[in-house]
């Protein structure tokens, strides 16, 4: 009886050392997207600030993707986006289909599949290339009816940004994207301040007629938008969520050079990030994946002197195309399986990654 009652504690002990060895399981992912935002703009963001810690340097971890396109060293946001939302390579201007046109499951179709929640918010509109990259199969980034056509049929569970104007035009067969929304059960509000006042899903919030203003007149936007929909995405649900939060306008002001926008807009991307990784501390399971689509802008910054004996001679802020680069960006990894991505590999394989996770889940 003894000899049985010691080998039935060393089984059990057995048991449990495998269950606490277990990795913890990601249960929500919330991937973060500043379009046009390579190393630099970080890098300017962290110099601007004198050095004093941001959100991005709160990561657990750090890794380093390509951006390429199927068909171009320098990729556009439609082919980047549907890189990082459905782990393919694909051709500019597409979107959510390979280079043979068949079409891409993203990562929040994945995640609908496994009975999560899933949520768009962004600062551009709602059918701009990076959120659209997330719903959308079509071969053209410009086609606004057939792209938002997939939206209305999308079944994401939450969707905030600008794009009013297009979703309430007049359809050929009556009505519009926002009434077949409304006929789906969806709450639709139109003005920013109304954003506040949700409390259940499904919800489209088009609080502007096309892209949201830049942040010196929308002010708070994404990182109270960011928190009203980690609360609602996150009320009363056992079975996660997906949520995808773009820094739109970090590629606008480097196409358009314009340095203080870009500090405007990476200090707002850098809040929303931080509210991101808020939630995550209080809530375990909870993934943060912040990386980019691409490089805009070809940023540098050089010294204001070549001479490098003489006292700090500034930072100097040069833009070296209007386009985009062929730079790698960074990925910033904090939260509950921070430390199962790392090291250098394609935005596919960062796709790729996120799903497997969301495939793991029990």
């Amino acid at each position: 009886m003894k000899k049985f009652l010691l080998v039935l504690c060393a089984s059990f002990a057995a048991a449990c050392s495998c269950f606490s060895d277990r990795e913890p399981e990601v249960r929500s992912v919330i991937y973060m997207i500043g379009d046009g935002m390579g190393l630099a703009q970080v890098s300017l963001l962290q110099i601007a600030r004198n050095y004093e810690p941001t959100a991005f340097d709160r990561a657990q971890g750090v890794a380093l993707i390509a951006t390429r396109s199927a068909n171009n060293r320098v990729t556009d946001s439609a082919a980047a986006g549907t890189a990082l939302s459905s782990g393919c390579k694909t051709n500019n201007a597409w979107l959510g289909l390979d280079t043979a046109g068949q079409r891409l499951v993203p990562i929040a179709e994945c995640a609908r599949q496994q009975g999560m929640r899933t949520g768009l918010v962004v600062t551009s509109h709602l059918y701009h290339a990076t959120p659209a990259a997330f719903y959308a199969h079509v071969a053209d980034r410009d086609n606004v009816a057939a792209i938002t056509a997939d939206m209305t049929a999308s079944g994401i569970d939450l969707l905030m940004g600008g794009g009013r104007k297009a979703l309430s035009e007049q359809l050929p067969e009556g009505g519009s994207r926002l009434d077949e929304f409304r006929a789906l059960g969806y709450r639709v509000v139109l003005e920013p301040e109304q954003i506040d006042t949700l409390s259940g899903l499904p919800v489209v919030a088009a609080v502007a007629d096309k892209h949201l203003p830049a942040i010196a007149e929308r002010g708070d936007y994404l990182p109270q938008a960011t928190r009203k929909a980690l609360e609602l995405l996150s009320a009363d649900n056992d079975e996660g969520f997906f949520l995808m939060v773009e820094g739109s306008q970090i590629d606008m002001a480097c196409h358009g050079h314009d340095a203080i926008r870009l500090f405007n807009e990476m200090c707002d991307f850098e809040r929303a990030v931080a509210a991101a990784m808020d939630f995550a501390d209080s809530h375990p399971g909870t993934l943060v994946v912040v990386t980019a689509d691409h490089e805009t802008g070809g940023l540098t910054l050089p010294s204001g002197e070549s001479d490098f004996t003489l006292p700090d001679s500034g930072v100097m802020v040069e833009f070296s195309t209007g386009g985009h680069s062929a730079s790698m960006v960074p990925v910033y990894l904090y939260g509950t399986g921070a430390d199962r991505i790392r090291g250098l590999m394609d935005n596919t394989g960062l796709a790729n990654r996120i799903k497997q996770l969301i495939a793991e889940r029990r």
